[in-house]
């Protein structure tokens, strides 16, 4: 009990609302995206909540397109300097490696972090970039493997 009361208390801390561009009222917002209408999309909502997020939007699309017009509202009208886009999984973010980085580098431009909850990845920090770079190359290469088979 304590030491599950501990890392609560640690994930509440590092994810907590004001941790990122203190002061400037920032914002941490969620994006979930499923690629299926029957895919239930429950699971990243709940740890998006979870996580702080304040909005939370949620997108039925193949990672493989590039018209996900939800994701571009979160990054073109919602978004600015200073807030966070929190994603369950990377790979709800982007399905390429190469689109995967563009999409970090762009946020990072505007000074947007970008934080992974299933690979607790936060770009906010150095450490953070450089798992962020290391778990995008391991998922270009399982989906490599998974098209071969």
């Amino acid at each position: 009990m304590f030491v599950k009361s501990v890392l609560e208390t640690s994930f509440a801390k590092r994810y907590a609302f004001d941790g990122f561009g203190e002061g400037r009222g920032v914002m941490r917002v969620g994006y979930a995206r499923v690629s299926t209408s029957d895919q239930n999309p429950d699971l990243q909502l709940d740890a998006l909540r979870r996580a702080g997020c304040e909005r939370v939007f949620t997108e039925k699309a193949s990672g493989a397109r590039d018209d996900r017009p939800e994701l571009a509202r979160i990054l073109g009208e919602v978004l600015r300097a200073g807030d966070t886009l929190v994603v369950w999984k990377l790979d709800r973010l982007a399905r390429s490696l190469k689109k995967l980085i563009a999409s970090a580098e762009e946020l990072e431009r505007e000074k947007i972090g970008l934080v992974s909850l299933t690979e607790n990845i936060d770009t906010t920090t150095p450490g953070g970039m450089l798992t962020f770079h290391v778990f995008g190359a391991i998922a270009q290469f399982e989906r490599a493997l998974i098209r071969e088979r």
